[in-house]
């Protein structure tokens, strides 16, 4: 079995599952309540790669039905213990849900997700989203696949390539990619591509 998240950067998040926890990031709250606007209330949620658990709390706290989950058990740990409740290991290609969720939410994530395997990764997330449904999602931007300082694996889409592997993964609607810079964990300003999206109907 091919594994979705590259080793050495799973084993970083469950060395510095602490470290990682403290850093809160307060600009991507326009983008979640940007999302949070595109689904009904009380909606389904999937969290992927929940880290500590700051999405999944202000989502919780606006009423949503959210499902948290991480990569590494750690990680998922603290986040359980801020949240009150249990958030479930997930690997991206265990997802095995169908029609479930009204939205999946997937901040800073899926970048980590090997190249080759992106589209099929995005094919399950397009699967355990209900018609209709909402996914967010965001990378860093590049030409080509590499590691940072801190040895961590990026898949460096452009945003032709990143629109093309969506188109692979499924049929949606309404696909918009926007462009910001993010301060990462390695103290390094980072261009992003913000991707949201909704399942065909």
């Amino acid at each position: 079995e091919v594994a979705s998240v590259d080793d050495a950067t799973l084993q970083f998040y469950r060395r510095n599952a602490e470290a990682y926890a403290r850093r809160e990031i307060t600009s991507r709250h326009q983008r979640l309540t940007k999302f949070l606007s595109a689904l009904p209330p009380n909606a389904a949620i999937l969290e992927l790669g929940c880290g500590a658990g700051a999405d999944s709390a202000e989502m919780i706290a606006r009423g949503y039905d959210v499902t948290p989950t991480d990569g590494s058990p750690e990680l998922a740990e603290i986040a359980s213990r801020r949240l009150g409740r249990p958030v479930g290991t997930l690997l991206f290609h265990d997802i095995d849900a169908v029609e479930a969720y009204d939205g999946v939410w997937a901040n800073a994530c899926l970048l980590h997700v090997p190249r080759d395997q992106l589209a099929s990764v995005l094919a399950l997330i397009h699967r355990a989203i209900k018609p209709g449904g909402a996914f967010y999602a965001s990378y860093k931007t590049g030409d080509g696949d590499g590691r940072d300082t801190l040895d961590r694996y990026y898949n460096y889409p452009t945003e032709d390539w990143l629109r093309a592997t969506y188109g692979e993964a499924g049929a949606w609607r309404d696909l918009s990619i926007e462009t910001g810079k993010v301060r990462g964990f390695d103290d390094a300003m980072a261009e992003m591509l913000f991707v949201l999206a909704r399942k065909a109907p």
